[in-house]
């Protein structure tokens, strides 16, 4: 039988996978296994465009697949890719190099390429599942989207990117925003004190509330019709009127089905440089779900959510897998230490906020360029973050594109600078 690889995920990854498996000749059987009924999709688009935009509000996913900005484009050297879509692998049997499917079927393997992503965390709380949601899938954002109605009153719970996003996007459709957060402020993590309290203020000009250093206790339903949601209570007795509920809570890797096989799978799935699970050579992980070491930082492997991991990570990937089962001499593909820059942006209201490299370990922030008070959006406030006086990270929000491109070169190119060296 002809050799087959099999790609596990039918987003972004296993899309990006598929497509660098071919381009670095691989032309035997080539399957993707996608648990949406959908082809792959772009995720950003969900909580802003997917949300606001009048002119697709009435268009169901399957149209929503195609539109511009949510579209893929899948390139012509995948169009003989076996696409399963709207199946879920249930197990996984490495030794065997095999899988099973919810509904029963058996489908083998003789490369494997793990591209299950992530599933959005949960409130521990029971009840008013309709006015309940997370955004993770086009489903959930037309879900959202038709609950999101002038004068409603939102619940976000989470002040990270995808929280505020949709509370931008509400608050834009005129329902009345509350963000439920438990740290000092919205986006603290990834972007430190100064920042994250200047957009703070940005969305509090907007007509955002924000209740800081809170987490949710209980949901109460609203009189006479106790089934409909009615308010969030806070852990401090403060009850919040709450038409809708998003709950923006985090994460959790989709790596249940390959439970029992050996494999690390603490944090996602634990994989070498190469992107081989464990130093398997006949199986990979790509995007959000694999957990890798980035010599451009430190030896410490490390999921990564941001929309370029997929990419780079399916480019390491199937030159790894390939090599592997063509048994090479050498056995081990590219030699070359995979670095990857991670990158993120988000757009709040009319401000992009794009980050490079990373940002949550800084020991010292500083900004680099321009400031937080008045001007900052159209000016740009760029800001350095720092470990052990290297530059690992730096975030532009606002200004102009030429401005994210210069600080991104800069720290590509490791000559970024403390603002206090330079003075």
């Amino acid at each position: 039988m002809a050799a087959q690889i099999v790609v596990v995920g039918g987003s972004l990854g296993g899309l990006r996978a598929a497509e660098q498996l071919r381009v670095n000749g691989w032309s035997g059987a080539l399957t993707v296994v996608g648990a949406e009924a959908h082809l792959p999709y772009n995720r950003p688009p969900l909580s802003k465009n997917v949300l606001v935009s009048p002119d697709i509000s009435a268009l169901t996913a399957a149209e929503l697949v195609d539109y511009p900005g949510v579209a893929l484009r899948r390139r012509a050297h995948v169009e003989d890719v076996s696409f399963v879509l709207d199946t879920q692998v249930a197990s996984a049997a490495l030794s065997d190099r095999s899988l099973r499917t919810v509904d029963g079927r058996e489908l083998t393997y003789d490369g494997l390429v793990i591209a299950t992503g992530l599933r959005p965390r949960r409130l521990p709380i029971a009840g008013f599942d309709r006015h309940r949601h997370a955004l993770r899938t086009l489903d959930d954002a037309i879900a959202l989207r038709g609950q999101l109605i002038p004068g409603s009153a939102v619940v976000v719970v989470g002040g990270g990117f995808i929280g505020c996003e949709v509370a931008a996007s509400a608050r834009r459709l005129g329902c009345r925003v509350t963000v439920i957060e438990p740290f000092a402020a919205p986006m603290l993590r990834p972007l430190g004190v100064g920042l994250a309290r200047t957009l703070q203020t940005f969305h509090e000009e907007q007509g955002v509330t924000f209740r800081l250093g809170r987490s949710v206790s209980a949901l109460v339903g609203r009189a006479p019709d106790p089934a409909m949601l009615g308010s969030v209570v806070l852990d401090d007795g403060t009850e919040l009127e709450a038409d809708v509920l998003v709950e923006a809570v985090g994460s959790n890797p989709n790596v249940e089905w390959l439970a029992g096989n050996g494999l690390d799978l603490s944090d996602g799935v634990l994989c070498d440089n190469m992107m081989r699970a464990e130093g398997r050579e006949n199986v990979v992980a790509v995007g959000d779900v694999a957990r890798f070491p980035n010599p451009r930082f430190d030896s410490t492997p490390r999921r990564v959510e941001h929309w370029c991991i997929p990419a780079d990570t399916a480019h390491r990937a199937a030159t790894t897998l390939i090599h592997g089962l063509s048994a090479a001499e050498n056995g081990h593909g590219d030699p070359t230490p995979f670095a990857p820059l991670p990158s993120f942006w988000s757009d709040q209201f009319d401000v992009r906020i794009q980050g490079f490299g990373r940002t949550e370990h800084a020991d010292r922030i500083e900004v680099l360029e321009g400031g937080f008070g008045p001007g900052w959006v159209s000016e740009g406030v760029a800001v350095g973050y720092f470990r052990q006086s290297t530059m690992t990270g730096v975030v532009i929000a606002g200004g102009t594109p030429a401005q994210r491109l210069r600080h991104k070169a800069l720290l590509e190119q490791g000559v970024g600078e403390s603002a206090a060296s330079t003075r």
